[in-house]
């Protein structure tokens, strides 16, 4: 058998034949490594849609790469010589193939990096890890960015983004932006009326083919005990198909997303957002083709610029910030829990059964799709458990199970962070805590409950509105020092003794699961 020179690695979120790690590629003597492992849907509790989302992709990548002409060793999860573990599986592979060196574009998983790493020193074979193309910005760029900076805020470092990218900036004055703002949100994100959506544009859906099936045969049987379903599986799988989807929502929903970007409604999961961030996270979609379809449906005014703005922001900002965030964070972030929140996190979170009609839709929603848009996830479910005081350890872990899109580089500050201000304000200026009237302002869901959002305490109030006050009780202390928490904090001088103690005792009920 000829020389092995070079053993390339490629992870199940790394899916684009440009990739970094691929030059240099030569078929003669250079071999792609894949593996399906357990332990990626075991080290969390994976759900089906996702573990199915990743091993289908996977599957349709490595034909990609044989279309290629690129030599491949893949290993199944369902070979009887697969060693249940990444690490294991690579070890054992370098064994039995002998190669030179190692090659990989770099891991978006802290976990991960330090695995490969562990393998590549025990083998002691050198181990080029390659930036990553797929993101405008460089770790290492962040990390300039960063440097002196008491906290890191979104908007300065998006702001930078526009300017670097030249993204939506003013053709006649290339250091101000189109249109003359930077963000469009007082343009943007409102509820539906009260006839609600009306008929929102379909989102684009794959049929599962042959390759498909049999993974979602795979996963029902391996990984029966999981929670989620498998029955309306029709995520895009490949490129072909995450095009499609990119061209679709373009197309279709673009124009509407920045007005509805924050609006829920029962039983309809999918509204005018994109759908396309597991197909980005997976590197199916590269986000400058994404951004650069957006911008172009502008430019031929098929979509406004409040719109286009909004979506161009949570790809060529917030996603870039939270991958910073992570990188230039880990390995302490993972264990930030500022505020000290200790309790479980309620075991409805994986059945849906609530009677919360808010939560009931967007959990029940996540556990059939994979999937809810990020105000189901920050301001029901993720407010939900910060008011409650899960230990944001436990909601990390919940979030990186259920969606298909969850990859820890993304998943992990979004939650610790953004959602449960464990990290004490690094990334957000303050908690984001509201009363059950929000939910009552952007979406029908109250009407239809058995809880009252104007009520904080007795039978019917609503307990994000109990835990709402209760959040502020405890830690009024740490929140008036908060200057964009003080008017909410100074709504507690309202409340007598008697009334306090009736919030801390219809918290301490929902709490021990009397109210759910």
């Amino acid at each position: 058998m000829a020389e092995l020179r070079t053993l390339v690695i490629v992870l199940g979120d790394q899916l684009d034949l440009d990739a970094s790690a691929f030059d240099g590629f030569d078929p003669r003597t250079d071999t792609v490594w894949m593996a399906e492992v357990a332990e990626e849907s075991t080290h969390v509790w994976s759900s089906q849609p996702r573990t199915a989302m990743f091993l289908a992709a996977m599957r349709h990548f490595a034909l990609a790469l044989q279309g290629a002409g690129r030599p491949l060793r893949y290993m199944r999860l369902d070979a009887p010589d697969n060693q249940g573990s990444l690490a294991a599986q690579l070890h054992a592979d370098i064994v039995r193939l002998r190669p030179a060196r190692l090659v990989m574009t770099a891991p978006g998983d802290w976990r991960v990096l330090k695995a490969i790493q562990g393998v590549a020193q025990t083998c002691a074979l050198p181990l080029d890890i390659r930036d990553d193309r797929h993101f405008y910005t460089t770790v290492r760029e962040f990390a300039a960015h960063a440097r002196g900076r008491k906290s890191l805020r979104m908007e300065y470092f998006y702001r930078e983004q526009r300017k670097r990218h030249r993204v939506l900036m003013d053709p006649q004055d290339d250091a101000q932006p189109l249109g003359g703002q930077w963000n469009f949100d007082a343009d943007n994100r409102e509820a539906f009326g009260a006839a609600g959506p009306g008929m929102v544009p379909p989102r684009s859906m794959f049929a599962p083919d042959a390759v498909t099936r049999e993974v979602l045969e795979l996963v029902a049987q391996r990984f029966a005990s999981h929670p989620g379903s498998l029955a309306q599986f029709a995520w895009p799988v490949t490129r072909a198909q995450a095009l499609q989807a990119l061209h679709t929502f373009v197309d279709e929903r673009l124009s509407l997303f920045g007005r509805y970007q924050d609006a829920m409604w029962p039983g309809n999961p999918w509204l005018y957002h994109a759908h396309l961030s597991a197909a980005l996270n997976l590197k199916l979609l590269n986000p400058r083709e994404v951004v650069e379809a957006a911008v172009a449906a502008h430019d031929a005014g098929r979509a406004p610029l409040s719109s286009v703005e909004g979506f161009v922001r949570q790809i060529l900002g917030w996603r870039e910030y939270v991958r910073g965030i992570y990188w230039t964070q880990m390995p302490g972030y993972l264990s930030r829990n500022m505020l000290g929140a200790t309790a479980d996190l309620p075991g409805w979170y994986w059945t849906g059964d609530t009677d919360m009609a808010c939560l009931r839709d967007a959990l029940t929603q996540t556990l059939t799709h994979g999937y809810a848009n990020h105000i189901q996830r920050l301001m029901v479910t993720g407010l939900y458990a910060l008011m409650f005081g899960v230990e944001p350890q436990q909601v990390h872990a919940w979030y990186l199970s259920v969606y298909v899109d969850a990859v820890e580089w993304v998943e992990l500050p979004n939650t610790l962070g953004m959602g449960q201000y464990a990290d004490g304000g690094l990334m957000g200026s303050k908690p984001y805590i509201a009363t059950g009237k929000y939910i009552e302002r952007m979406s029908p869901h109250c009407q239809g409950c058995r809880y009252d959002p104007a009520q904080r305490t007795g039978d019917r109030a609503c307990p994000f509105t109990t835990l709402y006050w209760d959040f502020l009780m405890r830690h009024e202390t740490l929140l008036a020092k908060n200057p964009r928490m003080a008017l909410q904090v100074k709504n507690l001088a309202r409340l007598d003794d008697a009334q306090r103690q009736s919030v801390v005792d219809r918290a301490d009920a929902i709490r021990r699961g009397a109210v759910s």
